[in-house]
């Protein structure tokens, strides 16, 4: 390593704290970086770095939410990886104002590892809204660190902090524990000074780590003490021997117990008050009699917006009068003045050109649908609403062997599913990720497919819309539930955070939506044209038409699609809102059946190519490839039933 380069390292700056308590705003205050920020756990799943305004030579790390430390799932696992390998100045932890015992029993963990820090305690309007004023200095005395109240989206006491960095230092120990626990924390410090001692973390604080449970602690100290390892392990296996009861749980308790005596010290007032709206809001919309009603309105509030305005007022202007009615005839006229007749033009303005169907479907069919989309989605989830999922799921999630955490993948899984497979590293055991990634791959539809399915469906009417939106929850529960049978393990019981309920913050919905707008141009266009150079490809070949005429019976026999409807789903091999979009261009002529079953034939589809990397990626390349084998021929098998089925009762 470098010189500049170690010196680079050593002078990080790790923002470490729960989930949802602002981190990621305060690192965009902090860096004028971007990260996901959003109004639930979760968002955050590997580190994130960025130069910090204030001295362009730090580097500010944005590190994972956890739930506590020792670490058990694999956000917390790499917050504990960062603060062992980073050669870092300090760290910030960044607690809730509201919330000030749970963000001590952080800081009481924290304090052992002798590591410079600073306490921001964000979000300190909310917790003044609810009656509740800490004292900030008493705090600051009592913990020998620099404590100040933020307001991150706000931009409070972002210079407050940035100054206090300076003064950083370690925080005093919150609590001793017990005499006999304290022998064994202080023989594994001496054992890990000896064997295996850390450049910046206090043995201490490694110990109590180690004897907590933490996998990460255990496998660093394995690596550094090598063949004296045995040593260690003798005296964890002994404390735990001796100890009085589960000694990771002890310890927990113990330090839950200090940190609610010091926050009732420093808590000056809280006033019991009757709740604030948002307090009452959040509290009907997870209620068991008024939580799914409101469900479903907002649902129905999603349809008006994104599948009659987006889809239909929307696509109207652009696609018939833009592209149709301007854009399209002009370059036509263009490309024969400058080329002529042939392949070029075929290429370029065809029945399968560039610009006739690829960037008309890219910009006229899909970019209205998924900006409505995005901006809808921004609103749920900077609102506090989504996590509430988490709950209202749960019991539904306990069906199919998962807990309501699950669905906030599931969830993002409705902006894009290969980001929410990465974001399965949040669930706690392998058996939910993988039943979890399954029903990502068959049943979630990301926002570009979800939105061409709601242009298309609400088109027909919203009963269509909710025999789709049945089918797939059914689909999902089924598929879910015999998972669950099959894969080997238990449930773990559902342990997450609700974030208060706010209304949106214009600018953060802004951000997102501009964000993922670009993520759209920048990766979907261009997947636009070239599987529209393939379908030109592969009509001038002749492939196409043998395709069609061989999948005939498929496609037309079994679910009654026009023989066309094979090329949507030749597209859907690339993407498949490329083939929900090419259903979606033959709408005129198709009846509401057919919509319907082609709809929930192409949403049960492949996943995209890029989804099927991330599988891969984190499952492996047998059990990705073994989720496709299944998912490909069900998803024609249930269009097909779905097709018997609506003749049957619908005409």
């Amino acid at each position: 390593m470098t010189t500049s380069a170690s010196a680079s390292a050593a002078n990080a700056i790790l923002l470490v704290g729960h989930p949802n308590v602002g981190k990621s705003v305060l690192f965009h205050r902090l860096t004028g970086a971007y990260v996901n920020v959003s109004n639930y756990p979760g968002t955050t799943v590997e580190v994130t770095r960025a130069s910090a305004r204030f001295d362009r030579e730090a580097m500010l790390l944005d590190t994972p939410g956890v739930l506590a430390l020792p670490s058990r799932s694999d956000d917390e696992r790499a917050t504990m990886r960062a603060l062992l390998n980073e050669s870092s100045r300090c760290l910030v932890q960044v607690g809730d104002a509201k919330n000030l015992r749970r963000t001590l029993t952080l800081t009481a963990l924290l304090a052992e590892l002798g590591v410079p820090m600073v306490l921001a305690l964000n979000m300190h309007d909310e917790a003044a809204a609810r009656g509740v004023v800490v004292n900030i200095p008493a705090l600051a005395e009592e913990l020998g660190i620099p404590v100040l109240a933020t307001v991150a989206t706000g931009g409070e006491g972002i210079g407050e902090l940035t100054s206090s960095l300076g003064h950083a230092r370690a925080a005093g120990a919150l609590l001793r524990y017990d005499p006999e626990i304290e022998t064994d924390i202080a023989g594994m410090a001496e054992a890990i000074t000896r064997l295996a001692p850390h450049p910046q973390l206090a043995a201490r604080g490694l110990a109590i780590l180690y004897l907590g449970g933490d996998t990460v602690v255990a496998d660093w100290l394995a690596e550094q003490a090598g063949d004296s390892h045995g040593q260690l392990e003798i005296l964890r296996k002994n404390a735990i021997e001796r100890s009085d009861g589960d000694l990771p749980a002890l310890l927990a308790r113990e330090r839950t117990e200090a940190a609610d005596a010091l926050a009732a010290s420093v808590i000056q007032r809280a006033v019991r008050s009757s709740p604030l709206l948002s307090q009452r809001l959040g509290q009907y919309v997870v209620h068991p009699v008024w939580g799914v009603p409101i469900l479903l309105g907002v649902l129905y509030l999603i349809y008006q917006f994104v599948g009659v305005f987006g889809a239909t007022t929307l696509v109207g202007l652009l696609e018939e009068d833009l592209f149709e009615g301007i854009l399209n005839p002009a370059f036509t006229a263009l490309v024969a003045n400058v080329f002529g007749p042939g392949w070029v033009q075929e290429l370029l303005v065809g029945q399968y050109g560039l610009w006739t169907m690829g960037m008309t479907y890219a910009l006229a069919l899909i970019l209205p649908i998924v900006t409505t989309f995005f901006v809808a989605f921004g609103v749920l989830e900077d609102s506090g609403y989504l996590p509430r999922l988490t709950v209202i799921a749960n019991r539904l999630f306990s069906l199919i062997g998962l807990n309501g955490r699950a669905v906030l993948p599931m969830v993002l899984g409705l902006g894009c599913v290969t980001m929410a497979t990465l974001t399965t590293r949040i669930l706690h055991s392998q058996r939910e990720r993988i039943i979890t990634i399954f029903l990502l791959a068959l049943a979630i539809p990301c926002s570009a497919q979800l939105g061409v399915v709601l242009g298309m469906l609400g088109g027909v009417s919203f009963t269509a819309v909710l025999i789709w939106a049945l089918a797939m929850v059914g689909i999902l529960l089924l598929s879910g539930f015999l998972a669950a049978k099959l894969i080997p393990g238990r449930r773990i019981p559902l342990v997450t955070e609700l974030p208060p309920m706010r209304l949106p913050i214009f600018a953060n919905v802004l951000k997102k939506t501009g964000g993922r707008l670009k993520w759209y141009l920048i990766e979907v266009i261009p997947l636009f044209l070239l599987g529209t150079f393939i379908m030109f490809s592969l009509d001038k070949s002749g492939a196409l038409p043998a395709i069609i005429e061989a999948g005939e019976p498929l496609v037309s026999g079994w679910l009654g699609l026009p023989k066309e409807a094979s090329a949507a789903f030749v597209m859907g091999f690339l993407r498949r809102d490329f083939g929900a979009t090419g259903l979606f261009a033959m709408a005129h002529t198709l009846s509401p059946i057919q919509a319907v079953v082609g709809m929930i034939t192409i949403t049960l589809f492949i996943p995209c190519f890029a989804s099927l990397m991330m599988m891969v990626k984190e499952q492996g390349s047998k059990v990705a490839l073994g989720m496709v084998a299944i998912i490909v021929p069900f998803a024609f098998f249930v269009g097909g039933l779905f097709n018997i089925l609506l003749h049957a009762v619908w005409s």
